[in-house]
């Protein structure tokens, strides 16, 4: 149980709140940029604790840093129209399964007789092309930068191992430009962001300072037990009530400056840079990764033929404001009602780490939240 109980001690958790009240002169709204952290400020409460008046208090924004919830629409109706076909074993993680696209999600479509098979890596995927040749496998690769290397090893090994009816359907999204993007819109509330600690395991924190510089905004990396968030809130609120703007690592016991460095390498081999479109948000140029060109082979967008799908979002949800953080979940005039859990309007709902999940499993908080944006960023 290291590095769990000694971070969930609740005096220590009461001391961090009481530290950040002591400090605090000014409203000032913080993005956590991971959904993990977003489930862990509320399933532990960490929000009631933080001090929260009219004008002096901290007001927590929930990001867009759940994989799930960003892939876009149109990429869970290129997966639909693949499980569909009768050639073809389609393997996922079990939190796709029930993400809406425009009409169906991959669940109904093994309902009705697609061969969906849930998957507990993408290797999984890789051994079932490899025993059933006369079948086309294809697996659902998304997520940040934590779940790349995995996918990049499944595909090289397809590649050594000559499987030629194994391919990918890949919607790899990147967390630092969908960061600035956020600071670009011209209805941005964020003053600050806790960066996810697991994806700079991977990618290290060479990426922040530009970005803290650029917009004036203090970045703290930090994790996910209690006391990891309440210690980087601590930082973020001492750099903004100092007027500093900088990068911070909270998490040293798992980040480094350089990050996973043969991780990195296994990536910029498989992968290669490409525009994303995020779910509710839109595109972002330069926020994903495609296959390149040395392992286009195993794109099954490409092998398929299913890049012109065109996909419709239902005009209730407004995930997109949720995940760009400019509206709580229980803002949105569908929450609770025509969407729950058992009738998602949107992934945010569905996913393990999504902000509407969040509230609707944890409840909603009673206290009240700071709807201004107090200040320039740092």
């Amino acid at each position: 149980m290291k590095h769990l109980t000694e971070y969930r001690d609740a005096e220590l958790a009461r001391r961090l709140a009481a530290e950040i009240d002591r400090i605090i002169t000014r409203p000032w709204a913080i993005m956590e940029v991971c959904g993990g952290q977003t489930h862990s400020i509320r399933r532990n409460g960490i929000d009631q604790l933080l001090p929260n008046g009219p004008d002096r208090g901290v007001e927590m924004i929930h990001g867009p840093g759940c994989p799930v919830c960003v892939t876009p629409i149109e990429v869970i109706d290129r997966a639909v129209a693949i499980a569909r076909r009768p050639d073809v074993i389609f393997c996922s993680y079990g939190d796709m399964l029930r993400v809406p696209g425009s009409h169906d999600d991959l669940l109904r479509a093994k309902a009705s007789g697609a061969d969906v098979r849930v998957v507990y890596s993408p290797l999984d995927a890789v051994k079932l092309a490899e025993g059933h040749p006369g079948r086309e496998v294809v697996f659902l690769a998304i997520g940040f930068e934590t779940t790349a290397p995995a996918n990049a090893m499944a595909v090289k090994v397809a590649k050594a191992r000559g499987i030629p009816n194994f391919s990918m359907l890949v919607s790899h999204v990147l967390v630092p430009p969908a960061m600035q993007a956020i600071m670009a819109s011209p209805d941005c509330r964020v003053n600050a962001f806790l960066a996810a600690g697991h994806v700079c395991s991977v990618m290290g924190s060479r990426q922040y300072p530009v970005i803290a510089e650029r917009f004036r905004v203090p970045i703290v990396i930090t994790g996910f037990e209690p006391l990891d968030l309440l210690e980087g809130i601590r930082r973020v609120v001492v750099q903004l009530e100092a007027g500093r703007a900088e990068m911070e690592n909270a998490y040293p016991r798992v980040v480094t400056d350089r990050g996973n460095e043969e991780a990195q390498a296994v990536i910029a081999e498989v992968f290669a840079e490409t525009d994303r479109t995020w779910r509710g948000i839109g595109m972002i140029p330069g926020s994903g990764w495609r296959l390149s060109e040395a392992f286009r082979e195993f794109d099954a967008e490409e092998r398929f033929s299913v890049g012109r799908i065109e996909a419709r979002e239902s005009p209730l949800c407004r995930a997109g404001e949720v995940l760009k953080g400019t509206l709580k979940p229980n803002e949105c005039p569908a929450f609770g009602r025509e969407c729950t859990p058992r009738t998602p309007l949107g992934a945010t709902m569905v996913s393990g780490e999504g902000a509407c999940a969040a509230y609707y499993h944890y409840g909603i908080p009673h206290h009240r939240s700071v709807h201004h944006r107090s200040a320039p960023h740092g």
